[in-house]
């Protein structure tokens, strides 16, 4: 799970980037990027010790191109604002700069925990050179090399003493779900609809929710707790910046929900940002339930709900286990539907499987598509086990793992589902070779 959030930030040229993929790549136990977010890999999660986190680079910031400034000191305060924990780093060659001088008053109005590490000390001849650093007011300087590995660890071993320990705790008869979308697809008239208020500002402009709204209620002696979150955004390029950051705020989102609601716009087709959004559910492993909003200014027949329908599956096809709403959250129809739904993935994806009713699943299965040869040889199922929930997590114990077909890997998972349902949650099957 994870526990915190840091950012790099810096001048240009001190090497924040070769620090973070030194963290993220070679020193890190866990690496995970986050796919379908930015093409430029400014996300990453990645864990030290017990500790997990998430680590955010920035751009270099500049004094000398006004515009450029503007752009890329926003994008280094709204990254200050996300993180729990700052490492800011200075080239300890060419010692203080006017930049490192501004960029050390940004963080000292932050109030946030700040790692001071002088780059590129590399030769022990450099060493002395850190002191001067002391004059940037943040603390002691740790002296480290990002292209070497020098002092990386003690960076980490700073991060994690620094980052936040206490977690909140989740209530266990409360369900948490989050809402997320692309900009202007109903996110927040449909948080009201639900809340059955106007708790959320709703406005036609895209990107009028910057902050994830956390909400908790009760609905029919059932406790909830909604999480509105930041839409997607693009105005220029002053803005790309702030983009990146509201996905940063989705993605916190999505990790403290139990159930997400992909909302999209049942008045527009479905485009590439629809589905980056929900590959962050999925890759969650959350249990998920699509959305379609607007429905009442969509001109219909008795064939234009099974029509888009249609295209949603084609266009999610890694979300063919999530159920499909059509809703109008400004007419407020259909949206109690959502409720019972919301519980039945919920209960879905926290379900668990007896290991004998699993295994007679798993026999049949075997009896009606007996496996083929694949990779030199053919496989054998020994044994069955779910090993985790959230989302349900089965191991299959074989004779060989790289005899498992990505279409019989498929058939079992369809098997299951018929077998148990787990309509709305994603299902992880492992496959591991019995000693």
């Amino acid at each position: 799970m994870i526990q915190g959030v840091v950012a790099i930030v810096g001048r240009a040229n001190v090497g924040k980037s070769t620090i973070f993929n030194r963290i993220v790549g070679e020193r890190i136990s866990i690496v995970e990027d986050i796919p379908g977010v930015t093409r430029d890999r400014i996300y990453a999660n990645a864990s030290w010790l017990t500790r997990s986190f998430r680590l955010i680079d920035t751009g270099g910031i500049e004094l000398e191109n006004a515009t450029f400034t503007e752009q890329i000191k926003m994008q280094a305060e709204i990254a200050i604002e996300e993180a729990d924990v700052i490492l800011f780093v200075v080239n300890g060659r060419e010692g203080v700069t006017k930049e490192d001088l501004f960029v050390s008053r940004m963080l000292q109005k932050s109030n946030k925990p700040v790692i001071l590490a002088v780059n590129k000390i590399d030769d022990q001849a450099y060493q002395n050179d850190i002191y001067d650093f002391y004059n940037l007011g943040i603390g002691d300087p740790i002296a480290v090399s990002g292209s070497h590995g020098i002092g990386i660890g003690d960076i980490l071993d700073q991060v994690i003493h620094l980052l936040p320990h206490s977690q909140e705790q989740k209530k266990d008869d409360e369900i948490r779900f989050s809402i997320i979308g692309r900009p202007n697809v109903g996110k927040s008239s449909l948080t009201n609809a639900l809340l059955g208020e106007e708790r959320v500002i709703v406005s036609d402009v895209e990107g009028t929710t910057r902050d994830a709204i956390d909400t908790a209620f009760t609905k029919d002696n059932q406790k909830y707790r909604v999480i509105d979150t930041a839409g997607m955004r693009k105005k220029g390029k002053i803005y790309e910046n702030v983009e990146k950051y509201s996905i940063l705020r989705a993605l916190s989102a999505v990790e403290k929900s139990d159930v997400v609601l992909v909302v999209v716009d049942g008045n527009q087709n479905i485009i590439e940002q629809d589905k980056h959004v929900a590959g962050n559910a999925h890759e969650a492993g959350k249990a998920v339930i699509i959305v379609v909003n607007k429905w009442d200014l969509v001109k219909k027949d008795e064939k234009t709900m099974a029509k888009m329908e249609k295209e949603i599956r084609e266009q999610f096809k890694y979300l063919d286990y999530a159920p499909i709403v059509f809703v109008s959250a400004k007419e407020r129809k259909r949206v109690d539907l959502l409720f019972p739904l919301i519980q039945e993935v919920y209960a879905n994806s926290h379900k668990r499987v007896s290991t004998s009713v699993l295994n007679d699943v798993f026999i049949d299965a075997q009896a009606m598509n007996p496996t083929t040869t694949f990779n030199g040889g053919r496989l054998k199922i020994y044994y069955v086990n779910q090993v985790s929930i959230c989302p349900p997590t089965f191991v299959l114990f074989t004779n060989d793992p790289d005899y498992l077909h990505f279409s019989y890997k498929r058939y079992l998972e369809n098997r299951l589902r018929e077998a148990f349902g787990f309509e709305g949650t994603p299902i992880h099957i492992i496959c591991r070779k019995r000693d």
